[in-house]
């Protein structure tokens, strides 16, 4: 499955291509709703990182690289869009970093790194388990020895409880503008095909999205399967104890 060139349609959603979700459009709203947890991310990751170097895979605006550069770790980058590194370069201190264009799950860079890490569900982009291996095996090879590999993503325990595996969801309504997101989730694939529509005076306007879920232990396994072990797992930034009812995991895996 070729994502870095963004020229092959993935199978499902009708026409889908990896940069539909990142591209122009997507990159000129991404920032408008902050997640509220960048500065707790941002604390836990600079204590992985410690002197650095650390490598952002799917870097995208910068929501999280700059606030960690800006606590002194030199902080590289990967991303397929180059609309959302534009973003990112237009901020202050963008123009800092040294970003690659292409495939994060080939992990396009030189030299090794005391951190890696993806945030925000990101591993989910890769559309099958080949290429979510691939990335965790690329990783270990630019791992420093007493380096970590940090990923979040959701739990996907609420997938399982969709009726008919799919949902329309009030994301935001206004007396101008009104925001929902549709969804439909393919047990067999472990895939996500989502659209956040936004109906306004303006017209209608559709963002695109296709993930493949992976739950924790399948996380796990893809690791050991790259030579990594578990070495932590939370339920947030900050730290809360990871148990079953938990919907989100940051986990670190190290060599």
């Amino acid at each position: 499955m070729i994502h870095r060139t963004g020229q092959r349609i993935i199978p499902g959603m009708k026409d889908y291509q990896p940069m539909d979700s990142f591209d122009e459009n997507s990159a000129a709203i991404y920032d408008d709703v902050p997640r509220g947890d960048e500065a707790a991310a941002t604390r836990f990751l600079a204590e992985r990182a410690g002197g650095g170097p650390a490598l952002e895979l799917a870097i995208g605006t910068g929501r999280i690289a700059l606030p960690l550069a800006a606590k002194g770790v030199r902080v590289d980058g990967v991303d397929l869009s180059e609309p959302m590194v534009k973003r990112l370069r237009a901020k202050p201190g963008g123009e800092k970093l040294s970003i690659t264009i292409g495939d994060f799950a080939d992990v396009p860079v030189l030299g090794r790194y005391k951190l890696i890490y993806l945030v925000y569900n990101t591993i989910f982009n890769l559309l099958t388990q080949d290429d979510q291996v691939r990335c965790f095996t690329n990783v270990t090879s630019h791992l420093a020895e007493d380096g970590c590999f940090v990923v979040e993503a959701l739990v996907p325990t609420y997938l399982t409880q969709l009726r008919d595996g799919q949902y329309v969801d009030a994301e935001q309504v206004g007396t101008r503008e009104v925001t929902l997101d549709v969804g439909r989730y393919d047990a067999a694939s472990q895939r996500l095909e989502e659209s956040h529509v936004v109906l306004s005076e303006k017209g209608v306007r559709v963002y695109p999205i296709v993930t493949r879920y992976i739950w924790p232990s399948e996380l796990d396994l893809m690791a050991r399967i790259a030579g990594l072990r578990l070495r932590e797992r939370w339920a947030s930034w900050d730290r809360e104890p990871f148990d079953s009812q938990s919907r989100n995991a940051v986990s670190v895996y190290g060599l």
